[in-house]
């Protein structure tokens, strides 16, 4: 069986390229780092029979030009870069496994909230310019917490959460309300969490329903101290209406880790001083890529098992 790896951090990782080795002798993964568009993935997976991907896009128009693909494992949690109706049409399974790294993001999550709230980066980044400002911020403990996505990784978060006393406030398109009640959560509209949390955090795929989820709109129904978080997806939230929220003072800081667009970088975004950004490195401890790489194997030895 044909195996290819396209996704970056997979291919760098020693000990994750040993195990595919083990299991697939003849398996080439993407040593040279390159990242890889339309017709360039056509190329790569060209003649590839089972395929490991990370954020590679794949659409309708790449299945078509890759007539023997017909196994696709997902390194990482998130779908919305597969075409899955596509790939039924083509009769391309999918191996997928959710929540692998939910406690690398929400351990990321939370270390945002810390930051922001206690001025960390922003009195750090000042005192390295040689600036004393003593600004302490504000404790996380006892505030209100608004989390829009309570799948895994929001779930996980509220875990993390649980020792800060903090109050609650969740929104998830399915049915929550078990588990908000035994975890004592509020279950409420997306607008009363944009008006009443002192910290909001998105935990959702990005889809129709999420694209620019956060405007201008709803940055202005925030409170003035508010704080954002985004470890989910780019394009949920509006860029150019958030760098005018936080150049404004519309709400007091922000925290990103996924941007509109991860190749062309936007600077009047990324250089604001209330905004703390790292480049989509959430899922992306050790522990969390190697699960993820592992999760990836495995799902292509399971294909191979029930194809023999």
């Amino acid at each position: 069986m044909k195996v290819k790896v396209s996704t970056i951090a997979f291919s760098k990782n020693k000990y994750l390229v040993e195990c595919l080795l083990k299991e697939f002798p003849d398996a080439e993964v993407n040593i040279a780092g390159l990242r890889l568009n339309e017709s360039s993935l056509v190329d790569y997976f060209s003649e590839t029979e089972a395929a490991i991907v990370g954020l590679e896009l794949i659409t309708p128009s790449i299945l078509k030009q890759l007539p023997k693909l017909r196994m696709i494992a997902k390194y990482g949690v998130g779908l919305d870069n597969i075409d899955l109706k596509a790939c039924k049409e083509k009769n391309v399974q999918i191996g997928w496994t959710g929540g692998v790294n939910k406690r690398s993001v929400s351990e990321m999550t939370l270390g945002f909230m810390l930051m922001l709230s206690r001025n960390l980066f922003t009195t750090s980044y000042k005192l390295k310019q040689m600036v004393w400002d003593k600004k302490g911020g504000t404790q996380l403990t006892g505030k209100t917490i608004g989390i829009i996505g309570l799948g895994n990784i929001g779930k996980d978060l509220v875990s993390l959460l649980q020792p800060f006393g903090c109050n609650f406030l969740v929104n998830d398109i399915i049915d929550i309300s078990d588990y908000a009640s035994h975890h004592n959560l509020r279950c409420v509209s997306k607008d009363e969490i944009y008006k009443n949390a002192d910290i909001i955090t998105i935990h959702t795929p990005l889809n129709k329903e999420t694209s620019n989820l956060i405007n201008l709109e709803t940055l202005k129904m925030m409170k003035s101290t508010a704080f954002l978080i985004n470890t989910a997806r780019g394009g949920i939230v509006n860029e150019k209406d958030l760098i005018f929220a936080l150049e404004q003072k519309i709400i007091s800081g922000a925290a990103l880790d996924v941007y509109e667009s991860e190749s062309v970088l936007n600077e009047d975004l990324l250089l604001l001083p209330n905004l703390i950004c790292t480049p989509h490195t959430g899922g992306n401890s050790h522990e969390a890529v190697v699960a993820m790489g592992l999760s990836a194997i495995e799902h292509l030895i399971r294909y191979r098992n029930k194809t023999k």
